[in-house]
């Protein structure tokens, strides 16, 4: 784990959720996922917004050409843990596709718009996640 994203982890924890930076008065959850090749957890902070039941998540590597180690886990093994605010709670992840994918990533990118940035720095389609809890 990076020693930003360590960083971010502890500001959430210590304040029942509520970070600044980048995330300031943005929700933001704790995803920790089993790791698909070694099965170990890994714990990662996202921007995410809720929609119905269920928390959309971005795997953007904010606009790297290649997915973020988390997305690899979510595909290998589903069921993961979020921490929101001061909630825990285990979710199942489901990869949005076509339509729906477009409709949700807009959503992100209306509450976060650098999300649109991330778009135009890849050629890859940006995966998006539903949480939905188990």
């Amino acid at each position: 784990m990076s020693d930003w994203n360590a960083g971010i982890i502890q500001e959430f924890r210590d304040n029942e959720g509520v970070v600044g930076g980048p995330f300031e008065g943005k929700t933001l959850l704790l995803l920790t996922t089993t790791g698909a090749k070694t099965g170990n957890l890994h714990t990662t902070p996202l921007a995410s917004y809720r929609d119905g039941d269920s928390w959309v998540v971005i795997s953007s590597a904010g606009g790297s050409d290649t997915h973020p180690g988390w997305y690899y886990n979510l595909k290998v093994n589903p069921k993961a843990h979020i921490e929101i605010g001061t909630e825990n709670f285990d979710v199942v992840a489901e990869e949005a596709l076509g339509t729906e994918r477009d409709r949700l990533y807009a959503g992100m990118v209306a509450i976060m718009p650098g999300f649109a940035d991330y778009e135009k720095n890849t050629t890859r389609t940006i995966p998006v996640f539903k949480l939905t809890s188990v």
